[in-house]
């Protein structure tokens, strides 16, 4: 009976930390890809001379018939989305931007949020 529980808690503690650890590496692969979509940003920055409306432009390009012009290809292939399959939230704010990931718990603007700005 002592062994039993002995067992049971070392499965515990193993399972416990495994859990962790998985969370951890989400959060680390969803700053990864903000940190790859804010040098994404910046180039479309560069290239157009303004932060992108969206991050479908980043994409397809700018939806203005002007700076479509201007346009000489995507910055990206597709747009990611967090590592809990969540939809990445961009917010532009005159010359500053912001990228946000809902988190662990998929619900934007609590404390789990992964939150990267640029300006």
């Amino acid at each position: 009976l002592l062994v039993l529980a002995i067992l049971v808690m070392i499965v515990g503690i193993v399972g416990v930390n495994i859990g962790n650890s998985q969370t951890e590496a989400n959060i680390n692969v969803t700053k990864t890809q903000i940190g790859n979509l804010k040098n994404g940003i910046q180039m479309y920055r560069i290239r157009m001379n303004t932060l992108p409306d969206t991050l479908e432009a980043l994409r397809d390009g700018p939806s203005d018939a002007e700076q479509k012009r201007k346009w000489v290809g995507a910055i990206i292939d597709e747009i990611p989305s967090d590592a809990w399959g969540n939809a990445l939230v961009y917010k532009k704010n005159g010359n500053s931007f912001e990228i946000r990931s809902a988190g662990v718990d998929g619900q934007t603007n609590t404390d789990d949020d992964i939150v990267v700005e640029g300006t």
